[in-house]
């Protein structure tokens, strides 16, 4: 093998992310496996984005994650960790396996032709990150669809933010096809300075859609057991009804859409308050 995992390593770590990663809302017993799934998943990120490997020396990396997941190689420590994280508390690997499907499909799909396309991709790429950590907290299994639609949301936000440089340094478009096409707007146009009338109302679409994602998932964090996660959900949550909102106002290309971190912590802090005092 030509390139080994850490050679596409992006360097990037849990404090980088848009959202609270293991942060110190979660108890401490739960934050070395739910970490343990970040550096697995943050390295399988990295590797499929690398904008020089080859499209075979990802997908070949990749395939050692998987096979370190199902304990057939040790040759990727990320994966060897996880492994012993997920075995010592009885945590199905299926998890970390949809996610490389996710990974695998960044290597080899560039585009999406639906909404509905978009939200099969997100069942692998972000679903499976909240219901490990479900899993992690013993919490139930009926909270997932309140899950899926807040993952689901918090990708596509991601996408959103990041659509001009995803197509830039990787020629990777999430935007569905369908809907560009209808507002007569083409993907080179992520390519430019600002965004056209037609490719602002797709991701103004874009972001409604979102907007509706996070209503179904309102109930989630009060919801939850484990007071802890509970609050941390609902942190999340608002950071991303927040985005929401401002991606229907703003234009990705040409103006800030993420939250700075006194703003981050004002919104974190007021979400976080309202989910202690709830019983």
């Amino acid at each position: 093998m030509n390139a080994t995992a850490a050679d596409l390593a992006s360097g990037k770590g849990h404090k980088d992310e848009n959202f609270p990663v293991a942060s110190k809302l979660v108890a401490p017993q739960f934050r070395a496996p739910i970490m343990a799934f970040y550096r697995f998943a943050r390295l399988a990120d990295d590797i499929a984005d690398h904008e020089t490997a080859s499209a075979d020396a990802k997908l070949e990396r990749l395939e050692a994650m998987r096979l370190g997941i199902i304990g057939d190689s040790d040759a990727e420590p990320s994966a060897v960790a996880l492994r012993q994280a997920m075995a010592e508390r009885r945590i199905d690997p299926v998890h970390a396996l949809d996610l490389l499907e996710a990974f695998r499909r960044d290597v080899t799909k560039l585009r999406y032709g639906s909404w509905d396309e978009l939200i099969d991709y997100c069942r692998f790429s972000a679903n499976p990150v909240g219901r490990f950590v479900l899993d992690v907290h013993g919490e139930d299994r009926a909270l997932w669809p309140a899950n899926d639609a807040l993952c689901t949301a918090l990708q596509v936000i991601n996408h959103l933010q990041d659509c001009g440089k995803d197509h830039r340094q990787l020629d990777r478009v999430y935007l569905p096809q369908d809907m560009l096409a209808a507002a007569g707007a083409r993907t080179v146009e992520l390519g430019e300075d600002k965004a056209t009338p037609g490719l602002l109302t797709v991701i103004q679409a874009c972001a409604e859609r979102t907007q509706h994602l996070l209503a179904e998932a309102a109930p989630f964090a009060r919801a939850i057991r484990d007071r802890r996660l509970g609050v941390e959900v609902a942190v999340i949550q608002r950071l991303a009804v927040s985005l929401a909102a401002r991606l229907r106002r703003r234009d990705p290309l040409s103006e800030r859409v993420h939250h700075g971190k006194a703003e981050a912590l004002w919104l974190a802090s007021g979400a976080a308050l309202g989910r202690f005092v709830r019983p």
